[in-house]
């Protein structure tokens, strides 16, 4: 009779599964997972830390809809590893992380690495499992994904003790599920549909936000077809953009302050009332503004404020019944209406000081010029991933995209480290796109070691650090006892170039707008990874907002 080993089994399950991208470090007891892998047909990255290796993991489920894996040996390893499960089960999206552990019989003996992992991922997972036997992994591995996808996406775990992965079973004992389907589109209630439509009729100051699970849903056909028949003024969430493209004459981003805090009707469509949308609250938002939720988690409406109408369904699904509905019975925001005019002038109040910071080129450089020069360079269908706290901040109003699921950040979790992970995630998904991650220097340093990640694997990403000397606000000079620096300063003007230059990448330091323009236009025709390090004014910062940035 045939026999399959563990790992083997692992591998060939999660092929099954439709998984086919593992990132993770190998050690005990999983050294013999990536090769099963490998020979499975499974891509394998090895990172330099489980963090950023989760990261990517979860952005793959996002820009895909279906989940990759991490993997981590056991104990302090998983732990790492519950980063990526914190974030991306905050911004619902699906992975699976796949963690080693001490053989079933040592348990509670005090085993190698021995840590209760099934019960450390379970507050972040929508399912956390060891199977029972070695024989039912392709059971438990078909309820992981499954899990992963259905519904709310999130993240899952599976925990794999070293004597299921290393022992010999008979093929024959072994019954392998079905690949699980593609969750289906639910659709919202027609009558529901019917009173969304009246409400947003009777609007004087109507808005929609369209958030990144319009994006997951793939719902930009359906959504573009709405906004063209509605007229609709939209502005998008940080990972929404692109989903109807940011220049589109009806985005009102620019003017976001005042779209938020003035209207009195807003349709969500896959965004939800947390702290990035200011919890629906005043002074951000009207304290009489009536809300047209639409989500996939009945639980998420009336979340923070009570929901006029609430929509429970897959996004593309529902805005395509708005978009039947309306064949029915046409709807159209009047072109003359004074809330167009209120909501244009700030547009453009907005986009002026935007364009004079753009073109400013004063030496040392500040953020705005930086990202310009970042726009204007990047060929078409180009993929931002952009985190530190000002570098983020600014670029989403700087960096346009006319096409969905073409930026990752912080997200919802607001977690800083993800960005090379991501990054990396982005260009083994689009290995035909350029791939451009800004970062904050702070925002480098969480994970600035998966330099070597992408240059072992050729991956042609270009990193930009836009580098002030700190964390938040920069510094010019720090004093002579370095234990009296500020808490939030780096070392001055870091050469942080110069480390990608050990893994067979191209370092530039640049301090000029000439500098970064040629430096940029070479990085972009490598076919290696390269780091641009900007020195830009310390103490260059965004424009003021009106509100604090976190509504008390």
């Amino acid at each position: 009779m045939a026999t399959i080993d563990g790992n083997t089994l692992l591998a060939r399950s999660l092929k099954d599964q439709g998984v086919e991208k593992i990132f993770g470090i190998v050690g005990f007891p999983v050294f013999g997972i990536p090769m099963a892998a490998q020979k499975e047909g499974i891509q394998f990255l090895g990172m330099r830390n489980e963090q950023a290796a989760s990261y990517a993991a979860a952005a793959v489920g996002y820009l895909t809809g279906r989940p990759a894996a991490c993997l981590t040996v056991s104990g302090p390893g998983m732990i790492h590893a519950i980063a990526g499960l914190a974030n991306a089960e905050t911004n619902c999206w699906p992975m699976i992380l796949l963690g080693g552990s001490s053989n079933t019989y040592q348990e509670g003996r005090g085993a190698f690495q021995e840590a209760p992992q099934v019960e450390l991922a379970r507050i972040y997972t929508k399912y956390s499992a060891r199977p029972d036997a070695a024989s039912r992994i392709p059971f438990y591995v078909e309820q992981a994904v499954r899990n992963s996808i259905s519904g709310r996406p999130g993240p899952v775990y599976l925990d794999f003790p070293d004597d299921f992965l290393a022992g010999q079973l008979e093929e024959d004992e072994v019954v392998f599920p079905a690949r699980c389907p593609d969750p289906s589109r639910t659709q919202a209630d027609p009558g529901d549909v019917q009173r969304a439509i009246e409400v947003l009729r009777s609007a004087e100051r109507p808005l929609v936000i369209i958030g990144k699970g319009a994006a997951y849903s793939r719902a930009e056909a359906e959504l573009r077809a709405f906004i063209e028949a509605t007229q609709l003024p939209f502005l998008s969430s940080p990972m929404g953009k692109g989903v109807v493209d940011d220049e589109h004459p009806l985005s009102v981003a620019p003017g976001r302050g005042l779209a938020l805090q003035d209207a009195d009707v807003v349709l969500l469509l896959g965004a939800r009332l947390n702290w990035i949308m200011h919890f629906g609250l005043p002074p951000r938002f009207d304290a009489k503004v009536k809300t047209i939720q639409v989500d996939i988690h009945a639980e998420e409406i009336g979340r923070n404020v009570p929901a006029e109408v609430g929509l429970v369904g897959d996004i593309k699904a529902v805005v395509g019944q708005l978009n039947a509905a309306l064949e029915t019975k046409p709807f159209r925001f009047a072109a003359d209406a004074p809330w167009r005019s209120t909501l244009g002038a700030k547009v453009d109040e907005n986009k002026e000081f935007v364009r004079s910071r753009m073109n400013d080129d004063a030496v040392p450089m500040g953020y705005y010029r930086v990202l310009r020069e970042i726009q204007e360079q990047s060929p078409p269908g180009t993929f931002i991933q952009a985190e530190g706290a000002q570098t983020m901040d600014i670029s989403r109003s700087v960096l346009m995209h006319d096409q969905p699921r073409l930026r990752l950040d912080a997200g919802t979790f607001g977690t800083m480290g993800v960005g090379l992970g991501q990054a990396i995630a982005a260009q083994v998904v689009h290995p035909d796109k350029k791939v451009i991650c800004v970062e904050g220097d702070s925002a480098f340093g969480f994970s600035g070691m998966e330099v070597e990640t992408a240059c072992r694997y050729r991956l042609p990403i270009v990193f930009v650090i836009i580098n002030n000397n700190g964390i938040g606000g920069g510094f010019d000079e720090l004093p002579d006892d370095p234990f009296q620096s500020p808490a939030s300063a780096y070392t001055i003007q870091a050469g942080y170039q110069k480390m990608i230059e050990g893994f067979g990448g191209k370092g530039y330091l640049v301090r000029t707008p000439d500098e970064l323009s040629a430096s940029l236009k070479q990085a972009l025709d490598d076919t290696m990874p390269s780091i641009i390090n900007v020195l830009i004014d310390p103490h260059a910062r965004a424009k003021p907002q009106k509100h604090p940035w976190l509504t008390q």
